[in-house]
């Protein structure tokens, strides 16, 4: 055996998976829903925490950092406590919004579109930042959100490891469900840092996706006032 697959083996990493990089250079999704385990909230945020800082240490002194530097020594909680509290808070079910429906009194049946949602999620092949906008637009079937609860769910599905495809069908999917209309549209505009700060290099480059539904997705002149609202229709 390669002395690499060796060193693999005894850190307990399966050299079964050696095509690893190929599935994350292609941008590969696996499925709909995040992965994860069966026992992945038995463990309390407290108890992550610590863990995730006590690797994160062993990481940096691997990297031959100095952590008795003040700049550093310091890093591996403050990271343990981001991944957990913050850019990874959408994977606890416990975190998600609460997303109260209000009677539509003004009997409004147009679309309603909220543009230009600021979200940032990460990669879920590289944990590095994906961000940019979301648009989103529904019609009413007789009930109405608060706008605010609106970027709560996008910025909900974000704050986890993503594949851009698969966080706009969640959110997608999430409306369809909360408001109980199948008149949805999402799309997302987003720069990806493993293709900008890495790989490529490719600072220019954004990934739209997008998620059409009901009267969005049969209806093209529905579909086309979304787009022109939002400005991408030429």
């Amino acid at each position: 055996m390669k002395q690499k697959e060796t060193l693999l083996n005894t850190m307990g990493i399966d050299i079964a998976r050696a095509s690893f990089e190929e599935i994350g250079e292609e941008h590969v999704g696996t499925s709909f829903e995040t992965p994860l385990r069966e026992d992945a909230f038995e463990m309390d945020d407290d108890l992550k925490v610590e863990l995730i800082e006590k690797h994160f240490r062993e990481i940096m002194n691997i990297m031959g950092l100095d952590l008795t530097d003040d700049s550093l020594k310091g890093t591996p909680h403050r990271v343990a406590k981001m991944y957990v509290k913050e850019v990874f808070s959408g994977l606890n079910p416990k975190n998600k919004p609460a997303a109260k429906l209000f009677e539509n009194k003004y009997k409004y049946n147009e679309m309603l579109v909220e543009k230009d949602i600021t979200f940032h999620s990460h990669c879920e092949h590289h944990f590095v930042p994906i961000y940019g906008k979301a648009h989103v637009a529904y019609i009413s079937n007789g009930s109405v959100i608060g706008l605010s609860k609106i970027n709560r769910i996008v910025q909900y599905f974000s704050k986890r490891p993503q594949v851009q495809e698969r966080l706009t069908m969640q959110i997608g999917n999430e409306l369809v469900e909360v408001l109980g209309t199948q008149d949805v549209a999402v799309i997302m505009d987003a720069y990806h840092m493993c293709v900008s700060s890495r790989g490529v290099n490719d600072t220019n480059s954004s990934t739209v996706t997008s998620f059409f539904s009901g009267k969005f997705k049969h209806d093209e002149q529905s579909r086309n006032e979304f787009l022109k609202y939002i400005a991408l229709e030429k």
